[in-house]
Order: structure tokens, then sequence, then C-alpha cells
């Protein structure tokens, strides 16, 4: 049988746990959501070399409204997404829009095959270092942001978007 000091003692390492429990959910909550970037908040700023050679960032497509693609060549929804994604930046090409795929893959050779496989019709550049798509927190492929001329977030995209839709169209014409 368990004396009363036992017992107690019990109780208080209990909850002494369940505290630190929900510290340490609440911590890592707050860590996560600091790190996504949501619609209606300003873009992180990043720099990558694109593969043309170009250094390319935030700052730099002043005045044009930036779709932020982020992907990888192992990833089937984002092979999927290539061609309407291609499609859709010849079209809005000429009308202030620039779409940017930045590659989450680890391997250049197999982003290169891609590359050279798919011939995306978009500016390509590889972040193996994954430090930009840190900065927006994404973590589920692909993952495109719309970016006004000011810096904002104005559409979030989760997973594939058929880009040649008339919808999606209709909404980046709104947007220009």
């Amino acid at each position: 049988m368990q004396s009363v000091k036992s017992v107690q003692t019990d109780r208080i390492l209990r909850a002494a746990i369940g505290l630190l429990i929900l510290a340490f959910v609440y911590l890592l909550y707050v860590s996560i959501h600091e790190r996504v970037v949501v619609v209606g908040d300003s873009a992180p700023e990043f720099t990558v070399t694109a593969d043309t050679g170009r250094t390319v960032g935030l700052p730099n497509f002043g005045g044009k409204l930036l779709v932020l693609n982020f992907w990888a060549t192992w990833c089937p929804p984002c092979v999927e997404e290539t061609p309407s994604l291609s499609e859709f930046a010849r079209r809005f090409s000429g009308q202030g829009v620039v779409v940017l795929g930045v590659s989450v893959d680890k391997d250049e050779k197999q982003y290169r095959a891609f590359l050279q496989q798919h011939r995306p019709a978009f500016l390509t550049a590889r972040d193996a270092a994954a430090r930009i798509n840190a900065d927006y927190g994404t973590f589920k492929y692909p993952e495109t942001y719309i970016i006004d001329a000011r810096g904002k977030v104005v559409q979030k995209i989760i997973g594939p978007a058929d880009w040649a839709d008339e919808k999606m169209i209709s909404y980046v014409s709104s947007l220009l």
C-alpha cells in the first residue's frame, strides 16, 4: 500500500509531466505557426541562382506578379503539374507575370534529367539546402505562392493545380 506522501508525489509528478507536455506542444505550435506563410503575409525575401545563371530574388521582380512554385522531381503531383504550369507561364509571360519553380531536389543529376526531359517553360532553380521553402514553411509539394507586386502573398495553393483552368486564368488576370 502506498503512503500518503508517495501518492502526493505521484500526483505532483503527473501534473508536472502534463504541464511539460502542454508547454512542448505550445512551443512546437508557435515555432511552426510562425514559419508558415499564409495569404496576406509579406513574402519572405530570398535570392537564388536560376538555371539561366541569373540571380533572382523577391525584390528583383519589380512590379510583376510572381508565381513561386516549390516542387521536386520525386513528387508525382509536381511532375503532373509541370505541363499546365509551363502553358500558364507562356500565356502570361508578356503580361507582367513571372513563374519561378524552385526545386528542393538534393540530387542534381536527377534534377537536370527532369529539366532535360520536361523542358519547363518557366524560370527554374534548385534550392538543395531547402532554405527558401523553409522560410515559407513549405513541407508539402507542390506548393505555390502567388505574390503581388508589393510582395504580399495573395494566394497559396497546397497541392497540384490545373494552371490551364479558366478559373485560375481569370483569377490571375484579375490581379494584373
